[in-house]
């Protein structure tokens, strides 16, 4: 079986050290064909490498992570983002589909990201694009959800309320058009709750702007789009505290 060519990119040589290390000793599937702690080299040699894969940090002088792909558009390889903890830098990348790792990585985890990667289609270039929106922004608008020709881009706004389906969500959309997503309501509900979003039930998080009527009595909110959907009690009291609803 032909090899995975990896390249290492990292301004922290023990970092790449580290890495060459693990993947030399766990993934006999992965050669590494070359390594840069300085992302200016790495941009002078990485297409004469012909990665399959490049492991990228974020934060680096000169050219950041995002930059650095910036100048290689479009990319024929898959990417892997390697970042210290950043709760938000997390949220983005799991909200734009995006396959990322911790410092200081995990084995497990490096191992759950090799299987994606090669099973995977490339980077998508409006990945990229709004991946960068979102960090010069601090905040995150658009769900990515993997689809058979690529990434469908949701905006957050255009979502009426999301239903969960066991391990799935469901994302009812203004025009009725429901999708599914492989995430749980307490995987959304953070970054959702962020962007006017409330979870009224174990089974709903409701688009807070797309309420029509609230009856308070029999606990049931409905939406612009009619669907009525129940709130709980311990919701019911935090939509009255929150939002002044009598």
């Amino acid at each position: 079986m032909e090899k995975i060519r990896t390249v290492i990119i990292d301004d922290e040589p023990d970092s790449i050290k580290l890495m060459q290390l693990n993947i030399e000793k766990y993934f006999p599937q992965l050669e590494i064909v070359g390594s840069f702690s300085s992302s200016v080299k790495a941009l002078q040699q990485i297409t004469l490498l012909q990665p399959d894969l490049l492991l990228l940090d974020i934060e680096m002088p000169v050219i950041n992570g995002f930059d650095l792909l910036e100048k290689l558009m479009p990319v024929e390889f898959a990417v892997v983002f390697v970042t210290a903890y950043n709760e938000f830098a997390i949220k983005a990348f799991r909200f734009n589909a995006l396959d990322y790792l911790i410092k200081p990585v995990n084995i497990d985890e490096l191992k759950q990201v090799i299987i994606k990667v090669e099973k995977r289609q490339h980077f998508q270039t409006d990945q990229l694009q709004i991946l960068q929106q979102q960090f010069k922004k601090g905040n995150i608008t658009k769900i990515a959800i993997p689809s058979q020709t690529g990434v469908i881009f949701i905006d957050i706004k255009d979502i009426v309320f999301v239903e969960a389906s066991s391990n799935y969500s469901n994302l009812v959309l203004h025009d009725k058009r429901k999708i599914l997503i492989s995430k749980t309501l307490k995987d959304i509900q953070p970054v959702l709750e962020e962007q006017q979003f409330l979870r009224i039930h174990r089974q709903y998080i409701i688009n807070l702007n797309e309420v029509k009527h609230f009856n308070r009595n029999e606990s049931l909110l409905t939406m612009i789009s009619n669907d009525v959907l129940p709130v709980s009690r311990l919701q019911k009291d935090k939509l009255i505290e929150r939002y002044g609803w009598l």
